[in-house]
């Protein structure tokens, strides 16, 4: 983001004259258009090239802040005259700010109170926006961008689906030698693929989740871990997926600041995953086996997939021993059986995971296709049904208490 660039001096204003404008960072956006589909006033939009908010239609609800998995949409500019879309989708970094003077500090300071109290107001009784666990730690973001990446060395490109199954996912581990890159478990990476679009811009930044702990994929590591699914026509997924030992990758981030494990022994953690969806709970079961081993909090897993080939890490979790992770795997394509999914797994030991419903040290964690999120939701309710739970309230209050999260795509 370019906040840290040079401040333009400009005429002082009247206050009147200034207004705060919402726009978008297309330097950091994936262009992944979850924003848009939050906007309720319809003031975001996009072309082949940018996101934008219009200005005479942008409200401040906020609703599109917290689902950003970058932070680009949070951006914010005093302007005399609002940037017309037109500029906008021209853009290939948001403008510096330019400095009003003393004008400019009275009306920020009348704006963001009047934002404040919108963002208040929308989400009241719904729970609020997704927050990190209260005992997360705190995590870095956005301290690399494309234009000032970190260079990061392939160290290992591991197919981890079997060599029949359908699916090509890949375990990369990356290198940062002496850049530091912290990272924690439940954070994503920026992976800019070489070359161009057809239009001759660069290809959109793809974000990937971390499956590696915080101190690295073996301890005291400079490195983090990618689960990668190669993708037909994909552009990110085939570059990564195609990587040899030694090649260079350029990446941004970190990015996420809600979806994070939380750093709490007694943390019961209920993770729920299709596909590479696993890989932050690989990152979370990994960070628990080396500094919690012991811990009184529970993690368990549901795990699902067409068959046990195409699951990745299906053979590591299997050795993962049932004290430290209790996995539970559903598998809707194996031949002559019914098709089970997640959802129908839980529904299957409800009987342990309604108590776990009850404990305020309990956190769900959901991440993978967004078809799953149905599912899941109809089987929490049915088991809080079943218990004298209302879901439709236990979910808000878990997601203000930092303790209800999805990820899905």
């Amino acid at each position: 983001m370019n906040d840290s660039a040079p401040i333009k001096t400009a005429p002082a204003k009247p206050e009147s004259a200034l207004k705060k404008q919402h726009l978008i960072d297309p330097e950091i956006c994936i262009r992944c258009y979850t924003c848009e589909s939050m906007c309720t006033p319809g003031a975001i939009s996009h072309d082949d090239l940018n996101v934008v908010v219009d200005f005479a239609k942008c409200n401040y609800c906020m609703d599109c802040i917290s689902p950003c998995p970058t932070g680009s949409i949070d951006v914010w500019r005093i302007v005399d005259a609002p940037y017309s879309l037109a500029e906008q989708l021209t853009w290939t970094e948001v403008p510096a700010q330019v400095d009003f003077g003393e004008a400019a500090s009275a009306i920020t300071e009348s704006l963001d109170a009047d934002v404040g109290a919108l963002l208040e107001k929308a989400h009241s009784g719904t729970g609020g926006k997704p927050i990190a666990p209260a005992s997360a730690s705190k995590p870095s973001v956005n301290l690399f961008s494309r234009a000032k990446p970190a260079i990061a060395t392939v160290q290992g490109n591991f197919r981890i689906t079997a060599a029949s199954a359908e699916n090509d996912v890949r375990h990369i581990v990356l290198s940062f030698g002496d850049t530091v890159f912290p990272v924690l478990e439940g954070q994503s990476i920026g992976i800019i693929a070489p070359g161009t679009r057809s239009d001759g811009r660069p290809h959109d930044l793809r974000l990937y989740s971390i499956a590696s702990a915080r101190d690295g994929e073996k301890r005291n590591a400079n490195n983090v871990s990618l689960t990668i699914k190669r993708v037909d026509g994909g552009v990110a997924s085939n570059y990564m997926c195609d990587l040899k030992v030694g090649d260079k990758v350029h990446v941004t981030g970190p990015f996420g600041a809600t979806f994070l494990m939380p750093n709490d022994a007694a943390a019961n953690v209920i993770m729920i995953c299709t596909g590479t969806g696993s890989a932050p709970f690989r990152a979370f079961t990994e960070r628990r086996r080396r500094a919690m081993q012991n811990a009184p909090g529970k993690l368990v897993m549901f795990f699902g997939a067409r068959a046990p080939e195409e699951l990745p890490y299906f053979g590591p979790l299997q050795k993962v021993p049932e004290s430290l992770l209790k996995t539970h795997f559903a598998f809707s394509r194996i031949p002559n059986q019914p098709k089970e999914y997640v959802q129908d797994r839980m529904r299957k030991v409800a009987s342990s995971i309604a108590p776990m419903l009850l404990s305020s040290s309990t956190h769900i964690f959901i991440c993978g296709l967004k078809g799953m999120e149905a599912g899941v939701d109809e089987a929490l309710a049915d088991m809080c049904r079943a218990n004298s739970l209302d879901w439709t309230k236990l979910k808000p209050d878990m997601r203000s208490q930092g303790r209800y999260h999805v990820e899905t795509y």
